[in-house]
């Protein structure tokens, strides 16, 4: 009997941990592109110097680099030059 519950509580465990695990790897994703982005705007900002272009970095161009990547900064840079 004892090793029926000790192989439930495994299993559950298991269980709980893939549960929360999930969240965890999307999230931790999402922080690895965002530091990506962070690093795509700043070569930007210091290879676009020289033809006036600056993106502002902030909590917004951020989560746009991060979530969308190469695309997301290429489409700052865009909505920098048609704005």
């Amino acid at each position: 009997m004892q090793y029926v519950i000790f192989c439930l509580c495994v299993i559950a465990v298991i269980i709980v941990a893939k549960i929360f695990s999930w969240p965890f790897k999307k999230i931790l994703k999402l922080l690895i592109n965002i530091a990506i982005g962070i690093i795509l705007i700043i070569i930007t900002n210091i290879f676009g110097e020289n033809i006036g272009l600056h993106i502002p970095f902030n909590i917004v161009t951020a989560v746009i680099s991060g979530t969308l990547g190469i695309p997301g900064v290429l489409a700052l840079i865009v909505i920098h030059y048609i704005f």
